[in-house]
Order: C-alpha cells, then structure tokens, then sequence
C-alpha cells in the first residue's frame, strides 16, 4: 500500500508538471500573455523542465521557451540575461529528436530580433549545433536548423560570414537535393540570407553548386518554393555581372520570363526584381532581355498587377532605358510610356511614384524625340505637381528635379517648356532657360512664338546672379532680337516711357497753332479734339 501510494505522488507530480509545461506552451502562443506570464516568472519555472526526466516534459518545455522568444524581444533579451541557452543546449545530442526541433525554434524566435541576440546565440555555441543539426537523420529537425541558421545570416554579413565559415553552405546545397519540400524550401531562404550580403558570400553560394538547384526549383509546381527562388537568384544576381552570366549558363532563361505571367502576384514580384538584378549591370545583358520579349512581359506586369506588383517591374523597364537610346525607343514603341503614365495618374504610394518618376527620367533623356514622347503625353505638370507639393517626400522631390532635368536638356517642346517657364521654381526654370538658348538661335519661328507667348517677357523678369551659367543663357536669348525689343520687355520699361513723356516739352511749328487757332476756339479744341480741322 505504501509503494502504490509513493509511485501515485510521483505520477501525479509528472502529470502535474506536464499539464503546466503544456498549458504554458499554449498560452505562450498569444502575444497577449507573454508579459502576464513573465510577471509570475515563468522563465525560471520553465528552466527546471528543460532537464526533466521525462523527454516529453523537455519538449513541451522548450516549445513554451521558443513562442515566448517569438512573441517578444524582451524576454529573449531576458533569456540571454539568465542563461536559458545554457540550460536549452546541455547535452544537445543526447535529447530526442522532438526535443531538437523545439529547441532549434527557440534558437530561431531568440536570434530573429537583433544582431546584437544572434550574436549571443553563436557566441553560445548555438550555430556550431544549427550547422550539426543540418546532417540530422530526420528532416524536419534539418528544416528547423536551417531556419535557424537563416534568421542568424539575414541581420548582416559579419553573421553571414559566421554562418558560412562554420560550414552550413554545402550542408545546405545538400538540403536543396532533398525530397522534402518545406526542407528544400528552409535551405532556399537561408541560401538567401546569406548570398544577399556580399559579392564574396554570393560568389561562396555559387561555388558550392546552389545556382544551380535554384534554378531547377523555378520549375517546380510549388508556388512558394518558384518565389523563395526567384528571390534567392535576385539576391546573388544584384552583386556582379559574372554572376548573373552564371545564372544565365544555368538556363534561368525563358523561366524567368515565363514567372512574369504567373496567376501569383507574389512570383510575378520576384520574376521582375530578379529581371531588374539583370538587365541593371549593362547593355548586353539588357539586350538579351529585351530580344527575349521582355519589354512586353514587364509591361504586361505593371497593366494586370497591383502597384506593389509592379514596382520591380516599373524599375526594369528604367534599367533598360537607361542603358540606350535604341533600348528607350523599344519602350515608347511598346507603349510603355502610356501604362506607366497612367499608374503615375493613379497612384498616391510615395516609392511608388519615387520608381515611376525615375524610370520615366530614363526614358526621356536620350534625345528630342524621347523628351518629346514625355512631352505628348502631358508629364511635365505632373512631374511639376509631384516637386511642389507639400505631401511628397525629399525622395521623390529630388527624383522629379532629377528627372526634369534630364528630360528638358534634350526637350524641344516649345509649347511644354513654356509652361514651365512659367509655372516652374527657379531651380527648375533655369534648365528651361538653357534649353531655350540652345533652340532660339536657330530657329526663327521659334523666336516669335516665345515673344508672343508672353516668355520674353518673363526672361526679363528672371533675377540672375551676375557671371552665372544661367546669366549667360539669358543674355544669349536676348541677343536673339533686337536691343528695343528686349528694353521693351524689359521690367521698369513703362515706368521709362512715362518719365520721358513728362519730362518731353512738346515743339509745335508756330504756323500750325496759329492756324488751329484761327479755325477754332480754345474751347472746341478742349472739348472736341476729335473736330480739329484739317490742315493743307
């Protein structure tokens, strides 16, 4: 009787610590709980059971730990503070494989906040376990290492470097040749965090084989694998020329291409920003592009997606453009000035319009039948409006001022840049200015349309500094007509001629007003000077 009533105490305590460990680990759950639960010191209760007996009891401990480090930067600051990560890794190998997950989670909930927590979780010997865990007979114990390893690589490339240097890039090339798809797709996000840093860290990436999964996993049917892909490519792709003829090599072509009509707008995104990451290093691989119809499809794009959608594709189509006028010209003759002019219409997002107003800077400043193609489609007031206005940002002012500037050095618009002469803040008229000095010289019907549209005038009216570039525009244009033409327009000029009317004495010819006044009175010539006889 003694013994029964001993080993009930003692399944009582074991089921009485597993209901705590496991009601915990679901409240732990919601972030609402967390610092409910911090208060009545969960944490030091939790420590205890990561060393229990009982392997389940561990588990159920360690979950708890890793949704609390998940739902609060402040307790995995705590963690760190009191030791959990002694506690979670003792005897790491010697724990069950539910054990390892769990506490891999909380590895990856504690090292996602911060460098400064990533770097305590490698500091404690937690990446060199992540790295083993990788080569774990189970595969989701894998997936969570690599996970892991992921939210360590991401925050820069010191931890990037680490993660590299203890050897997770070939162990992760390995996980992309695994069967399992939530395996494949944990390594493809961390090959990610890795590559995105640095030239060095993608060209590693590259050495170890990974491009060329990458590749291939654009082909699977797995919607989230294609976008974690696409991703992964763009972020090795952005750093040199050489990679992206590596990916090239590898046949990312016409798949990419393809992904820009996916139903998702997710891999439509990624298709585009991986798109821009190319065509962005030079002309030839622009042209590679652009002969493989990809004007057409980045247009497509930015018609049949949502504006988020369509940034990275608003940006390709500005990197083309600017890499020659041909390239520029394929666009306008594509239209896509008219569909990018129409999402500038509509749309109020500030980096939005930021893209927009930049690519169309791209497009426009080759020549004068570029600007022109801007011109024609009414832009300037708007690129004008997004200067001026107080709701846009110092970003997307200084892209319009940008923008503006280039377009109008090439512009020959007469009726657009009038409007701008007047309408415009001298930062921006001064361009117009020089345009105008570089057209009136040579163009005679030119010169009377700027007399009569009011803009000598307002030439005069421009206060220049001495010796200034805009000063020796303005006094090219006003050579261009005569010396009393520009006084006339000149400020001040009528105040001029008045002066001089007062001060003119007027000189008759005494025969003439000794004849008026023969034929008339004082008085008619007063009140009808209309009547006054004719003279022979």
């Amino acid at each position: 009787m003694t013994a029964k009533t001993i080993y009930q105490t003692f399944d009582h305590y074991q089921k009485a610590r597993l209901e705590f460990v496991s009601t915990v680990a679901e409240l732990a759950v919601r972030p609402q709980n967390c610092e409910v639960l911090l208060g009545c010191g969960v944490l030091q209760l939790l420590h205890p059971l990561l060393a229990d007996v009982v392997p389940n009891i561990q588990q159920k401990a360690a979950v708890a730990l890793g949704w609390l480090a998940n739902n609060s930067e402040k307790i995995s600051e705590l963690m760190i503070e009191i030791g959990t990560l002694k506690y979670l890794l003792a005897s790491f190998d010697s724990h069950t494989k539910h054990y390892k997950r769990s506490a891999l989670f909380t590895l990856r909930a504690i090292s996602k906040h911060s460098p400064d927590l990533a770097s305590h979780v490698v500091k404690s010997g937690g990446l060199q376990i992540m790295v083993d865990c990788l080569e774990d007979f189970d595969s989701t114990v894998k997936e969570n290492a690599a996970c892991a390893l992921g939210n360590i690589a991401r925050h820069n490339q010191e931890l990037a470097q680490a993660v590299m240097n203890a050897g997770a890039l070939p162990l992760l090339y390995t996980c992309l040749r695994e069967p399992e798809l939530s395996l494949k797709q944990a390594a493809t996000v961390t090959i990610s965090e890795i590559g995105k840093h640095s030239l060095d860290l993608a060209s590693a990436v590259k050495d170890t084989g990974c491009i060329t999964q990458l590749v291939k996993s654009l082909s699977n049917p797995d919607i989230r694998l294609k976008k974690q892909a696409l991703l992964t490519l763009a972020n090795i792709a952005k750093h040199s020329e050489y990679l992206v003829e590596v990916l090239i090599e590898a046949q990312i072509f016409p798949n990419v291409l393809i992904l820009l009509g996916n139903k998702d707008d997710l891999v439509k995104r990624y298709a585009a920003s991986l798109i821009r990451e190319i065509v962005k290093h030079s002309l030839e691989l622009s042209t590679l592009v652009v002969n493989s119809g990809g004007i057409s499809t980045l247009i497509e794009v930015i018609t049949s997606s949502k504006p988020e959608t369509a940034l990275p594709a608003i940006l390709a189509l500005g990197f083309i453009a600017a890499q020659s006028p041909e390239l520029a010209m394929g666009i306008i003759n594509s239209e896509g000035i008219e569909y990018i002019d129409s999402l500038y219409t509509e749309q109020t997002e500030d980096h939005i319009l930021v893209a927009i107003v930049w690519t169309l800077g791209q497009i426009g400043k080759h020549s004068s039948i570029h600007s022109q193609a801007i011109a024609d489609k009414k832009i300037f007031p708007k690129l004008l409006r997004s200067y001026v206005s107080p709701k846009s940002s110092r970003d997307l002012k200084e892209k319009c001022r940008a923008a503006l500037k280039l377009i109008l050095q090439k512009c020959t618009n007469q009726p657009a840049l009038e409007q701008l002469l007047h309408d415009a803040p001298p930062e921006i008229v001064k361009h117009v200015v020089a345009q105008f000095s570089k057209i009136l010289p040579h163009d005679v019907r030119a010169r009377k349309l700027f007399v009569t549209s009011g803009c000598l005038k307002k030439i005069q009216e421009i206060e220049a500094e001495p010796g200034s570039t805009l000063m020796e525009c303005i006094t090219v244009i006003n050579f261009c007509y005569p010396e009393e033409i520009v006084r006339y327009y000149s400020p001040g000029y009528t105040n001029e001629v008045l002066q001089i009317i007062e001060q003119y004495a007027p000189n008759i010819p005494h025969n003439i007003l000794a004849e008026i006044a023969r034929h008339t009175s004082i008085d008619s010539i007063v009140n009808e000077p209309n009547d006054l006889p004719k003279t022979s």
